[in-house]
């Protein structure tokens, strides 16, 4: 065998005299290993390869992209090309879903110009799409809302009530609840134990709940079908199909967020809100806070941020007692339909996993973030939305 002769002759030459320096006889731990091998020609005593012609072959060595192909943890001049489970890291689309995206792919791939890559004009433009297609947003005629105190970030923690009247002065509940995609989002809020450490367990009906509003909010609204659309154009998603199973395993599929019980989901944490180490965790749809204020179930203290908007949909980062649990600062987009809600999380989520996303409303910047469930996957590794919210200064 070849390397058994190279050895061979290393031998014979430092019999002869020379040294150990000019000599280099060294050769890799395994026959399976690109290690001093980068470019050589092909070699059928190796049982890989580390030449460029093993891609085409599908022979290369484990570590043949990581040892032999420069720029191989960069999207330099990689931006939208295909899938290689060859490469430790990825610069096309679908890699923000799968948390496996170079380091570098947001400021080379995620710019104006990046292929099939989503960039933040577009996600301003976007989202200043679906505001405009926002048909079922509330109006000032159906809701006013009484911010009352606005306190300092040094008292958000001070839980003290600065405010003696409820958040929620008025809401014409007939104008708005009985809108398909409110009245599918009411059903599916009480559908859960807000305690982690306790098992969620659904019944045949509440799973079907859940599918109703997914569709509700997203095949069945002109806003919905245009987020589709866009993720379609940008090769996120192949069908309808797709994209509504896809939203229905992140935000509903189930995980542990305490106890190892499977006691969470990104629904139940951004809409419906949680109770987690003695406090309120997530929690940032207004539509469940106005539900339980008016129930007496929770009590408004103050809020430590206002949004620009003088219109709905505004933003209010909100402090406030739920049921003996306190919540620090939970803002939320007030007054926004439920579908405007969903899609603007899900896009954030899909574009910007884990990231500020940099939206726009009526000219003027949201800052959507988001964070991915890390502890566990679904389908071949995506992972499911941990968390998203209107990020406050």
């Amino acid at each position: 065998m070849k390397a058994i002769a190279v050895l061979l002759l290393c031998v014979t030459l430092f019999g002869q005299g020379y040294s150990r320096k000019i000599l280099s006889c060294s050769f890799p731990d395994t026959l399976d290993s690109c290690e001093d091998r980068c470019g050589y020609g092909t070699d059928s005593n190796y049982s890989c390869q580390c030449n460029p012609a093993c891609e085409r072959y599908n022979d290369c060595c484990s570590d043949y992209t990581v040892l032999c192909k420069e720029d191989s943890t960069s999207c330099k001049g990689r931006c939208g090309e295909n899938y290689n489970s060859q490469n430790p890291c990825h610069c096309n689309s679908k890699c923000p879903q799968y948390n496996n995206c170079c380091s570098d792919y947001e400021e080379l791939c995620n710019s104006d110009g990046g292929g099939s890559a989503i960039t933040d004009s577009e996600l301003k433009s976007l989202s200043e799409t679906l505001y405009a297609l926002d048909t079922n947003k509330a109006s000032a005629s159906t809701l006013i809302i009484d911010p009352q105190t606005l306190v300092d970030d040094s008292q958000t923690s001070s839980q003290t009530d600065f405010s003696y009247n409820p958040l929620f002065r008025y809401l014409d509940e007939d104008a708005l609840f009985f809108r398909p995609t409110y009245a599918a989002l009411l059903a599916v809020l009480d559908n859960y134990n807000r305690m982690t450490g306790q098992a969620e367990d659904f019944s045949s009906y509440q799973l079907a709940e859940q599918q109703k509003f997914v569709e509700e909010t997203m095949s069945n609204t002109e806003l919905g079908r245009e987020l589709f659309a866009f993720l379609y154009t940008k090769g996120v998603y192949r069908s309808e199909a797709e994209f509504i199973e896809d939203l229905k395993m992140m935000w509903f599929g189930l995980y542990s967020r305490n106890n190892n019980k499977l006691d969470s989901s990104g629904f139940e944490h951004i809409f419906a809100g949680e109770v987690k180490g003695g406090k309120v965790s997530g929690f940032h749809n207004w539509i469940q806070f106005y539900l339980l204020e008016k129930r007496g179930e929770l009590n408004y203290y103050s809020h430590s941020f206002n949004g620009p908007w003088t219109t709905y949909p505004d933003v209010l980062g909100m402090q406030f007692m739920w049921d003996g649990y306190y919540k620090q600062v939970g803002s939320a987009v007030i007054g926004c339909s439920p579908e405007f809600d969903f899609a603007i999380y899900s896009l954030c989520y899909i574009a910007r996993p884990g990231k500020q996303c940099r939206l726009s409303i009526e000219g003027k910047e949201l800052i959507i973030q988001t964070y991915t469930w890390n502890n566990s996957s679904y389908g071949d590794g995506k992972k499911f939305i941990g968390s998203a919210f209107p990020s406050t200064p």
